[in-house]
């Protein structure tokens, strides 16, 4: 899940709250997330970003779970 606000400039958050799992597959979640967000930094707009690990993160494949932050991204107007 991703929530956006327009801003001047680019900050971020990353959430995993114990739903996701125990603290090392909540790291995991957080630093997946975090690598597809640098990925994308560049071609994104200005704003602040926060992205909120579901239980589900850790069961999806890293190329689907890109596929659908760039949906979002896109869904959003972010790019």
């Amino acid at each position: 899940m991703i929530f956006y606000k327009a801003t001047d400039e680019k900050k971020s958050g990353f959430i995993a709250s114990k739903k996701v799992g125990n603290s090392v597959k909540r790291n995991l979640a957080k630093r997946r997330l975090r690598a597809i967000f640098v990925e994308f930094c560049d071609t994104l707009i200005g704003g602040t970003y926060i992205f909120v690990a579901k239980e589900s993160i850790n069961s999806v494949s890293y190329e689907e779970l890109k596929n659908s932050i760039l949906w979002s991204f896109k869904k959003l107007g972010c790019i």
